[in-house]
């Protein structure tokens, strides 16, 4: 027996990286000057999600995950 609990669950699971192809694509609107709101709307992104790649790949010049610092 599902609860709205648990179906909430299953819907708001962990969030996965995007891919090269929809980043190329997010980078690409911003160079075309569209605002962080009109690509969010066009996409279907979060606004956070967009404003998050766009700063990252201002500041490391790619959109590609690092690794991490591990223990």
């Amino acid at each position: 027996m599902q609860t709205a609990f648990t179906n909430i669950c299953e819907r708001m699971g962990r969030s996965q990286d995007l891919s090269e192809f929809k980043c190329g694509t997010l980078i690409g609107c911003h160079l075309c000057n569209k605002s962080i709101r009109e690509i969010s709307l066009l996409l279907n992104f979060p606004q956070s999600t967009v404003s998050g790649i766009i700063t990252k790949w201002k500041q490391l010049g790619t959109t590609a995950t690092q690794p991490r610092s591990g223990r």
